[in-house]
């Protein structure tokens, strides 16, 4: 796999919505960088990316956290999953959104079973469905920091994904681990929710609809 994902245009026939083409920013998701359950540093190497190759359209991008306290999320139509909706629940999961116009934002997942990319719309409604079915210990909060930021500023030595003896859970990423000028470590950050403490801003899920969801009237 190669972390260099090629911009194209996209043929909206293809979307739910029928206006002017917008850019693709990466061709296809089997050019982008990946390695299993190592989220956070796939969307890391997303942002790379685009501020290599459409570094005008890097602002218009932005990361999202997804957890909560009890660290147990639901997710459907992940790859992951074994029953008909693709079902798991994650500790934690990040997704890459790219938000070109008020009313439209694509949603970048690579542990989606979804096309790549997926509309705003159908992504929530097919990937969190609602809260009102869930207890609260399932609700889903999303951390929003804008893509720039992400870059400048996210550290992981990977120290969450080894055993106490120092093996590893899941083999990391052939690269080396990602530190900024300021730490090698601050995942954690990232994934707590707690609104007055980490980077970006805190949402439930209602308001990141409507934050990156505007239909047209």
């Amino acid at each position: 796999m190669t972390s260099e994902c090629k911009a194209e245009v996209i043929n909206d026939s293809n979307f739910e919505y029928k206006k002017q083409s917008i850019i693709n920013l990466f061709s296809k998701q089997g050019d982008c960088s990946y390695v299993s359950c190592y989220c956070e540093e796939n969307v890391y190497k997303l942002c790379q990316d685009v501020n290599k190759r459409n570094p005008n359209e890097v602002t218009k991008c932005y990361v999202a956290f997804i957890s909560n306290l009890s660290r147990t999320v639901p997710l459907w139509r992940q790859r992951a999953g074994k029953d008909d909706g693709k079902l798991v629940v994650w500790d934690y999961h990040v997704i890459f959104l790219y938000h070109p116009e008020v009313d439209r934002c694509l949603v970048y997942d690579l542990d989606s079973e979804l096309p790549f990319p997926t509309y705003i719309h159908k992504y929530v409604t097919e990937t969190f469905r609602t809260d009102q079915i869930l207890k609260p210990d399932y609700f889903r909060f999303f951390r929003i920091i804008q893509a720039i930021e992400f870059l400048r500023d996210f550290a992981s030595d990977r120290r969450h994904m080894k055993r106490s003896d120092g093996s590893w859970i899941k083999p990391p990423p052939n690269y080396p681990a990602i530190s900024s000028s300021v730490s090698s470590h601050n995942l954690e950050d990232y994934i707590q929710m707690d609104s007055t403490k980490g980077p970006g801003h805190v949402l439930s899920l209602a308001q990141f609809v409507k934050h990156f969801y505007k239909p047209t009237s």
